[in-house]
Parts: structure tokens; C-alpha cells; sequence
């Protein structure tokens, strides 16, 4: 049986070389900014979603990251109710927002941080810099879309 790392470096691999690149940067990035965090891993119909959060429930995620054939997502799930003075987020849904991510550099640039900060505070999530994460594969859906471009 395959580790949580095995599978997850497999959903990986389904998608572009650049693609890749951007979703382990990505989560390695948000491992990094959310020290302790427990990543919840689903491989579905049209994405790969990758939820952060305090514990293994899905309810209390702050935050996600979606990989598409073609781009990157942050999901803020409380995101309707965060300050956005950049005009990053899109959405118009009664909770979450996202910003689609053109890059690493964007996901780390301070507006997008300061996102995440405020998606953290308000999940009332206390990082601890000396907690260790964990990773856990949710779902694997077992029809799915292309994962590179056509």
C-alpha cells in the first residue's frame, strides 16, 4: 500500500510538467506558511483539492488550493467576509472566494499572504511553528478529467 506522500506525488505526476511544479511548490509553500497544518488530500472529477486546516475535519479548512490542467486556486471558504483591499478574490458565492494564482510568486506575495493570515485569524487557528502537519487522502475519484491541457 502506498503511503499518503506516494499517492499524493502520483496525482501529481497526472498533470503537465509546469503544473506539477506549481502544485508541489504551492503545497510545500503552504506547509511552510501553516506550520502544523494537516493537508486533506482529494483527487476529484476536475481538480486535484488540497484543504489546510487545524484538524482532519473538512468543515473547519480555512483554506484550499485546487489544481486545474491550467491553473492554480486559492479557496478562502470564509473568504465573503475577509478584507480584500487588493480586489484579488473573485467570487460572488455566500462564503467562499478565490484567487486564481498565475504563479508561486503570487501566492507569496504579501497581498495573497495577508489573505491567508486573515482566512487563519478568523478560523480562530493558532499556529504553533513547532507543530509537525500530517497529510491524509480523503477521496479518489474514480472518473476523472484530463489533468494536462489538450
Amino acid at each position: 500500500m502506498a503511503t499518503a506522500q506516494q499517492q499524493l506525488d502520483g496525482f501529481l505526476k497526472k498533470y503537465s510538467p509546469e503544473m506539477e511544479k506549481l502544485g508541489r511548490a504551492a503545497i510545500a509553500h503552504l506547509q511552510k506558511r501553516l506550520p502544523g497544518a494537516i493537508c486533506l488530500a482529494y483527487d476529484n472529477y476536475n481538480a486535484l483539492a488540497l484543504g489546510f486546516g487545524p484538524t482532519a475535519k473538512a468543515s473547519l479548512l480555512p483554506l484550499s488550493i485546487a489544481l486545474y490542467p491550467r491553473w492554480a486556486t486559492l479557496f478562502l471558504m470564509d473568504g465573503a467576509s475577509l478584507d480584500d483591499p487588493d480586489e484579488l478574490m473573485q467570487g460572488k458565492g455566500a462564503r467562499i472566494r478565490s484567487v486564481r494564482l498565475s504563479s508561486l510568486a503570487m501566492l507569496k506575495s504579501e497581498p495573497v499572504d495577508q489573505l491567508i493570515a486573515a482566512a487563519v485569524l478568523q478560523a480562530g487557528w493558532k499556529l504553533d511553528p513547532k507543530a509537525k502537519g500530517a497529510l491524509a487522502i480523503k477521496s479518489i475519484s474514480p472518473k476523472q478529467r484530463p489533468r494536462r491541457p489538450f
